[in-house]
């Protein structure tokens, strides 16, 4: 098979479209044959040398597909040759096969593109593990989303939404609030023209944030804990912004908050699965119902690997960039 290799660390230009040795299934594994994956951040900092794959991960980037099942490990049940599946991955996406623990695969939703379900595992897991399963966002809280257009940010807006709660959201554009507005969100800050912690406490009469999902970590964390309200939980799932920050335990005592800070690709095939199935339970009807959908941005060949970073590294899309198998 073919797939994106990355021989040294550096700029998009060291993806390599190669062919490497088909993946074998093993036990509880099911083998997909790719139809799309979708770039991730994680994948960028993968390249840039700065994020291994965990233990016998896949090398190759890409840490979500969609597809069909070729080949079934041993063990499996519940899922049978020529399924169409989109899946969550600890690597190997971006490639023309990849194996999948049966319990990261999801059926693709009613009225959804095989294709555009390849945006949807790495984005819907984040968020209700995040969010829901460790903040408990409740009907009628607020959450504030920093980076409301991206893939991550799209899908927190109409998840928040579709369980009654009111989103506000950061973006650096007019035409990214736009497209956040058109979502369901609420309450639409520029963080480079405005305060993000006056303009929320402004929003909520100065009660402030319930949830805030933030991927910028230290750069926002004073601020983040200002514009928490009483009781509020900040659930950090990014370091764009650095990995060191000073936090005032006074100002978190206080509001009686909390902080939680997650990755998804390292978690242990028990987390992955409880989450998977919990996102089916959840998630799944609201995309089967038509209440929520994948925000795509574009589709570039798989092989063009390296123009698809340049586009997701200059910020300038809004949702998912799509690597389609030609």
């Amino acid at each position: 098979m073919r797939a994106i290799t990355i021989p040294e660390s550096g700029g998009p230009e060291v993806l390599s479209w190669d062919e490497v040795p088909d993946p074998v299934p093993g036990e509880g594994e099911v083998l997909v044959e790719v139809v799309a994956s979708a770039v991730n951040r994680a994948d960028i900092v993968q390249r840039q040398g700065f994020y291994d794959p965990p233990p016998g991960a896949s090398p190759y980037p890409g840490l979500e597909c969609s597809g069909r099942i070729a080949g079934l490990g041993t063990g499996v049940s519940g899922w049978a040759v020529g399924d169409e599946v989109c899946a969550l991955l600890s690597g190997g996406g971006y490639a023309e096969k990849v194996v999948v623990p049966a319990g990261q695969l999801l059926p693709v939703p009613k009225g959804v593109d095989l294709k555009h379900a390849a945006a949807l595992p790495e984005v819907a897991c984040t968020v209700w593990s995040n969010v829901f399963m460790i903040a408990h966002l409740r009907p009628g809280e607020t959450v504030l989303v920093h980076g409301g257009s991206s893939g991550i940010g799209t899908m927190a807006i109409q998840l928040a939404k579709a369980v009654g709660a009111k989103v506000a959201v950061t973006a650096g554009t007019k035409e990214k609030l736009d497209h956040c507005a058109e979502l369901g969100a609420d309450i639409l800050i520029n963080y480079r023209e405005q305060d993000f912690v006056a303009e929320l406490k402004a929003a909520t009469d100065g009660a402030g944030a319930d949830v805030i999902l933030d991927n910028m970590g230290a750069k926002y964390l004073d601020r983040n804990v200002r514009a928490l309200a009483v009781n509020g939980r900040l659930a950090i799932i990014g370091l764009q912004g650095g990995t060191k920050g000073e936090l005032n335990i006074g100002a978190l005592l206080g509001k009686r908050a909390a902080i939680s800070a997650t990755t998804l690709r390292a978690r242990p095939l028990s987390e992955k699965t409880a989450i998977v199935a919990a996102v089916r339970e959840h998630v799944w009807p609201l995309l089967d119902g038509g209440h929520i959908r994948p925000v795509i941005d574009r589709e570039l060949p798989m092989s063009d690997a390296a123009a698809a970073h340049r586009v997701v590294e200059e910020s300038g899309h809004v949702g998912k960039v799509l690597l389609v198998v030609e």
